[in-house]
C-alpha cells in the first residue's frame, strides 16, 4: 500500500521535567504544539508562526535546534497516511498563553502519553529514554 505523508513540524518545550502539549478546539486528543509549513516557508519560518499562532510567543530564530524526527500513522486518518513530525526545540519571548485555536495546554509527564497522538507517544518515548521526562 502506498503511504501518504503530512509534513508536520513541533516545538518540544520542558519544564519541571514535563513536556507541553496543545488541544485545539473540537479535537479529542493533545498534540505538542506545531503544525503544517505553508507553501515555500522553512522548517525555521513555519515553527516561528505556528508557535506564535498557538501560543502568542516569539521564538528567537539563532536558538532553535533541532531535536528529531518521528513517524506514525496520523491520528484520524486513513491508514497509511503518516505524519512525519520533525521537532525542534528554542527558546522564546513572552509567556505561554493558548490562542483563540487552542482551546486547553497543560504539562505532560510520561503517565499522560496515551492521551495524546501516536507520533506523540513515539516522542514520549524518545524523551524517556534520552531521560527529559518523568
Amino acid at each position: 500500500m502506498e503511504k501518504t505523508y503530512i509534513d508536520k513540524l513541533a516545538f518540544i518545550e520542558l519544564k519541571d521535567r514535563k513536556v507541553l502539549e496543545t488541544k485545539s478546539r473540537g479535537k479529542d486528543t493533545w498534540y505538542i504544539p506545531g503544525g503544517k509549513r505553508d507553501e515555500g516557508e522553512s522548517d525555521e519560518q513555519a515553527l516561528i508562526r505556528e508557535v506564535k499562532e498557538e501560543l502568542n510567543v516569539e521564538i528567537d530564530p539563532t536558538t532553535i535546534v533541532h531535536y528529531g524526527t518521528f513517524e506514525a500513522q496520523a491520528h484520524g486518518k486513513p491508514e497509511g497516511t503518516v505524519v512525519r513530525m520533525t521537532c525542534y526545540q528554542a527558546k522564546y519571548f513572552g509567556d505561554l498563553t493558548p490562542s483563540a485555536e487552542v482551546e486547553m495546554m497543560d504539562w505532560f509527564d510520561y503517565s499522560k502519553k496515551n492521551l495524546t497522538s501516536p507520533v506523540d507517544q513515539i516522542i514520549f518515548d524518545d524523551l524517556k529514554d534520552r531521560n527529559l521526562i518523568d
